[in-house]
């Protein structure tokens, strides 16, 4: 009687593992489509602003993917038997657009020189900004990541310089490490407020509609005064389309699969999966746009994304190991 009970719980446990194994294995496919949405996106935002600035394309842009998650909103906070906190995730919403709103528009900004690929894996340096920011915040960088500064740095040489003898960046380069600089704070931000338990799809909704508003006021003295880019009527008709694409798609589709594809996902693994979003734009930008990428260029992106992995294999380990001796232990405890 005592071995045929062990053997039940035994059952069980093993049934639980491979429910969530694959559920591991389906969220790691929902944070690959992920990565290509938010890389394709990078092409829409090129092709939009061959007709509207900067600013109008973020204002449009933002008000799509704020209410296209509105339902889901509704959606999810029915199912669910507490939810958190509403005022407290639209507080941390506001700061959060802020943030997103200055570093998307040095984005925008610098595409419309960058190409898609360029402006791709330079926004993606943020990987490796996050764990530098956490020297201020008194937490320990390894070496690896040191090393993996070294190669980011090499890597945006190539990128953004090679070897021509050229050795003045431009200014959208400029513009986009900015963006990279800002999207780093973002990264801190979420994690502090979803330390606070906030809901994020909320918060996500919240920060896309601060960002259209806060965007709203640039659109004259920056689109027409600097850019000469009057926003009217029937361009932002041509535009359209790849603004549904990045509102609906980017904003969206993609935020909501990667809430729901880091369940039961390394966070790890999940950002490198979805740091896969720079090869995409490269690749993207290459068949759609006819964006021809140099050797130099090439080899430049070979080195940061070879940077970006570096950068997240020692918390990658040390996840592992967690990860592995909580579910001995939680095995255990239910064999008892």
């Amino acid at each position: 009687m005592i071995f045929f009970g062990f053997y039940y719980r035994l059952l069980a446990v093993m049934s639980d593992r491979k429910k969530r194994e694959k559920l591991v294995f389906r969220n790691t496919i929902l944070l690959f489509l992920t990565a290509i949405i938010w890389g394709t996106s990078f092409v829409a935002q090129s092709a939009g602003m061959e007709y509207i600035g900067p600013f109008t394309f973020s204002v449009i842009r933002y008000v799509l993917g704020g209410t296209v998650l509105i339902p889901v909103i509704i959606f999810l906070r029915k199912k669910q038997e507490k939810p958190a906190d509403l005022m407290l995730s639209i507080k941390y919403g506001l700061g959060c657009g802020i943030i997103l709103c200055a570093a998307s528009n040095f984005q925008q900004m610098a595409m419309l020189k960058a190409s898609a690929g360029k402006a791709g894996f330079i926004t993606a340096l943020y990987i490796i900004l996050v764990p530098i920011l956490g020297i201020f915040m008194r937490k320990k960088t390894s070496p690896v990541i040191w090393l993996s500064v070294l190669l980011a740095v090499i890597g945006l040489y190539f990128l953004c310089i090679g070897r021509s003898g050229n050795y003045r960046f431009e200014m959208s380069d400029l513009e986009l490490l900015i963006c990279s600089l800002l999207f780093s704070f973002h990264i801190v931000y979420v994690d502090y407020a979803n330390s606070k338990g906030v809901d994020g799809v909320v918060m996500s909704s919240t920060q896309f509609f601060t960002a259209a508003v806060v965007s709203a006021f640039f659109v004259v003295p920056v689109d027409v005064c600097i850019y000469d880019m009057i926003p009217r009527v029937e361009l932002i008709k041509a535009a359209l389309p790849a603004l549904c694409y990045s509102g609906f798609m980017a904003c969206g589709v993609a935020y909501t699969l990667q809430i729901v594809g880091q369940n039961e996902v390394n966070p790890t693994v999940a950002s490198l999966i979805m740091s896969l979003e720079s090869v995409v734009s490269a690749i993207s930008g290459f068949v759609i746009l006819h964006q021809e990428l140099t050797v130099d260029e090439t080899m430049g992106c070979l080195i940061m994304f070879a940077a970006i992995i570096l950068a997240e294999m020692p918390s990658s380990a040390k996840y592992t190991r967690r990860k592995r001796t909580a579910h001995k232990k939680e095995l255990k405890e239910r064999l008892e």
